[in-house]
């Protein structure tokens, strides 16, 4: 099933994507969706995806990210392949929706980069969940780019900034819930920038699958309904082109995961 969270006269809507069209549903936002459920609104099949305005999937709790999950990616920056997964948190106040901009203030940061990836959404509290079972936990799956200044990433030693500004996380356009998609592992990934392809993985590549990653982050972290896990990036990264290659004023980058659809926005420089 294919949820798109939307805006409507009233406030942000859920609905559910056919062929035909859009039913919407009678919640707001997808927390409350998993809390309580909900029953299409029978007489309202309403227009297609595109004539609504997308609102990102949802704000979540918690934004955990790994890095290096790729083997390629992580020696494409000359580092090392990780023996565990590498964690860092996202602001929550960095999502945006598909369409939205990614924005930046030119003296803050010069080297802007993408990087698609598969991202799951929490759907019940996990705390300490066996790898076998973490998968019962997986509400959906949705797109990210984690956009990363890399010049404040080298510069401040951490990751807050450098992935954590404003704008800087944008999700969507659609969660595709976790029956329709029985294998996170078996994944295209493709990431474009003003219609050139720069990346082009599978999730079968991840060094930490995604039932790995559950239970790893539940030993440390309470995993709350709408919690959020950024799985990693494949290689192809600006950094990592030669020359080095990053993001600028009227730059679309887009990132599609099969079985998904595509994600994609516009970026300014302010």
């Amino acid at each position: 099933m294919k949820l798109l969270r939307y805006d409507a006269q009233g406030g942000p809507r859920i609905g559910i994507l056919h062929k035909i069209g859009m039913q919407e549903l009678g919640n707001r936002d997808l927390t409350e969706l998993m809390a309580e459920g909900a029953e299409p609104l029978r007489s309202c099949i309403v227009q297609d995806q595109e004539s609504v305005r997308t609102l990102p999937p949802l704000i979540p709790g918690k934004i955990l990210a790994i890095g290096r999950n790729y083997a390629e990616h992580a020696r494409e920056l000359d580092n090392e392949v990780p023996t565990e997964p590498l964690v860092f948190a996202v602001m929550p106040s960095a999502v945006i929706g598909h369409g939205d901009i990614i924005e930046w203030e030119e003296e803050l940061t010069a080297q802007v980069d993408w990087e698609g990836e598969l991202a799951v959404i929490i759907g019940k509290t996990a705390r300490r969940v066996s790898e076998s079972a973490a998968l019962d936990y997986v509400f959906g799956y949705t797109i990210a780019n984690d956009v990363s200044a890399r010049d404040l990433q080298s510069r401040d030693k951490q990751w807050v900034r450098a992935k954590g500004l404003d704008t800087f996380c944008p999700l969507g356009p659609v969660v595709v819930t976790a029956d329709g998609i029985p294998d996170p592992q078996d994944l295209r990934i493709v990431t474009t920038v003003d219609g050139v392809e720069k990346q082009n993985g599978s999730t079968a590549d991840m060094i930490f699958s995604v039932a790995q990653l559950i239970a790893y982050l539940s030993r440390a972290f309470t995993l709350n309904p709408g919690d959020l896990i950024l799985t990693g990036t494949p290689s192809g990264v600006g950094k990592a082109q030669n020359p080095p290659q990053f993001l600028g004023d009227g730059s679309v980058v887009s990132v599609t995961i099969e079985g998904i659809g595509t994600l994609a926005n516009t970026c300014r420089v302010l």
